[in-house]
């Protein structure tokens, strides 16, 4: 069986992890798996990359300036929604000839346009999508957040200024809806929170919407031994060390102003942790913390290698992630597996991946107080190493590449018999 799998980026973001790590444990299990991007960052020769010519630059400019005119000409929200005005056909390429089945994953910025799509879905090959947020069965938003206007249909949209009746949500709501009649598609759902919103969604009325989370390799994030991995990066051998991180630290969706607060509630709570306990930051502006914390603050950069985000998870007591949206965090995924239980908000598939009280700490959501009692209950009063077990148990069972690669064969295997 030959599967090609579409993702905009090779490694950018978490949707792009997520496709690639799938990708490997696809062929680890017998499939011939090749992964389609736009924007390739490694020399991976199972990784195709689009011809790269000015028009795919022009594509993702002209797509943010209609969305900016529609907006009135403010930035808000620019990258927030997504209208798949444009983008590149691939059903020529010897790629997708070759291919049993289409695998799309996260599509968007000039990636493939609904024409684009339309084309796909016409071509009569089997069509698999993977939804690492809402795009697909909303209008345009990626998170609807308190919106429900996308399981009737879209219009007024919030992400839009002033949007109307038949604003850019409601034009392309209503193309999405014409184009799915076109073709059954099977849409997956990493987590069971984002499948349950999609099936409200009027736009896959009629399609398969089933829930197969995210794999992660636990060949490459396990256990290591704590005080080699903060020799490494040069943190303290003696003090429990607490880890905060994303892509952009400043990202507000990432939760950085609760984090903030939860920490200076711990620390006018329990002041004998001031000198005590430190902070572990990694991603872009990581400084942008140092400041901002009653704890020593260690700042790291941007990690693009998984090998080196193994070593740091190894070296931390706690991974406290704040996000006030997310689908399946694969930063709680690697955390689990090398043994860090994990404090965060109860919002999206997060309290499917924490089991509360039991590998780590699920704090109401946007709580800054509650998320503090986390991380002290976490630090001073569980019983660790009993998280620490169950959190790599938890990974092993539900998340291991040989658990989830068997779940997609079969979803394939159905899929495939059914366009035989």
């Amino acid at each position: 069986m030959r599967v090609l799998l579409i993702n905009t980026s090779e490694r950018i973001g978490g949707a792009a992890i997520a496709a690639g790590r799938l990708a490997e444990a696809l062929k680890n299990n017998g499939i011939k798996a090749k992964l389609l991007v736009r924007d390739k960052q490694t020399e991976n020769i199972s990784v195709v990359r689009l011809e790269r010519s000015w028009l795919s630059v022009w594509n993702f400019v002209w797509e943010r300036a209609v969305i900016w005119m529609a907006n009135r000409f403010r930035r808000n929200n620019l990258f927030a929604v997504d209208i798949a005005n444009t983008g590149t056909n691939i059903t020529s390429l010897p790629e997708f000839k070759q291919a049993d089945i289409i695998h799309l994953h996260w599509i968007n910025q000039g990636m493939l346009s609904l024409k684009d799509l339309r084309k796909i879905f016409q071509s009569g090959k089997p069509v698999v999508w993977t939804m690492h947020d809402m795009w697909p069965c909303t209008g345009i938003c990626h998170h609807a957040r308190e919106c429900g206007k996308y399981q009737t249909e879209c219009h007024e949209c919030p992400f839009l200024y002033r949007g109307g009746t038949k604003d850019l949500s409601y034009r392309v709501f209503r193309k999405k809806k014409k184009l799915y009649r076109i073709a059954p598609i099977t849409f997956v759902a990493c987590s069971q929170w984002l499948k349950g919103l999609a099936q409200k969604s009027a736009l896959l009325v009629g399609h398969n919407v089933i829930n197969i989370p995210n794999p992660i390799n636990t060949n490459l994030f396990k256990p290591g031994n704590r005080n080699v991995a903060r020799e490494k990066l040069n943190l303290p051998k003696d003090m429990p060390l607490i880890l905060f991180g994303s892509v952009k630290i400043k990202d507000e969706r990432k939760g950085v102003a609760y984090f903030a607060e939860a920490c200076n509630l711990l620390a006018a709570k329990h002041p004998e942790l001031k000198e005590k306990l430190g902070v572990v930051v990694f991603g872009h502006h990581s400084d942008y913390l140092e400041n901002r914390l009653p704890f020593r603050v260690y700042a790291l950069n941007y990690v693009k290698s998984e090998h080196d985000m193994t070593g740091i998870y190894n070296a931390v007591n706690l991974y406290a992630t704040p996000s006030l949206e997310d689908n399946l965090p694969n930063t709680i995924m690697e955390a689990m597996a090398c043994g860090v239980p994990c404090v965060g908000f109860n919002v999206g598939g997060i309290p499917e991946m924490i089991d509360h009280l039991h590998n780590g700490y699920v704090a109401r959501y946007k709580s800054a107080e509650d998320f503090a009692n986390g991380i002290y209950w976490t630090l001073t009063e569980s019983e660790h190493a009993l998280l620490s077990e169950q959190a790599i148990r938890k990974v092993a069972v539900a998340y291991s590449e040989r658990t989830v690669a068997k779940r997609y064969i079969d979803m394939y295997n159905k899929v495939t018999s059914k366009h035989a």
